[in-house]
């Protein structure tokens, strides 16, 4: 299984940027998916996950700023991230399933500037 994570950058704080993550899972629509994020010295952390049936999962710390959700014709999902801060900083990375698998995208950068 192949995951391709796209769409990080350099964001100015209270700004907005959509992550897109396709997948070659030929059953992609029965798995879950997941949003992690790893910032400097930090370790990875859940930042979203949303399961096969469409229901959703967030950390505390992005609740109400973040959505994630999926395109299952085109076998992807969306972080779409709003109101960001500088402690959103990191590199995130998509993951196959509801709980944490070996299926890791490569990872894209989120800078949030203040």
């Amino acid at each position: 299984v192949q995951l391709q994570a796209s769409g990080g950058g350099l964001v100015q704080a209270g700004g907005s940027a959509r992550l897109s993550c396709v997948s070659s899972e030929r059953i992609f629509s029965t798995r879950g998916m997941g949003w992690y994020r790893q910032a400097p010295g930090k370790q990875r952390e859940l930042v979203a996950r949303v399961g096969s049936n469409g229901v959703t999962d967030y950390a505390d710390s992005v609740k109400g700023r973040f959505a994630i959700s999926r395109d299952n014709a085109k076998k992807t999902v969306y972080l779409h991230m709003n109101g960001l801060k500088p402690e959103d900083t990191g590199v995130y990375y998509c993951n196959l399933g509801w709980v944490m698998t070996e299926y890791w995208g490569q990872g894209t950068q989120v800078t949030v500037s203040s």
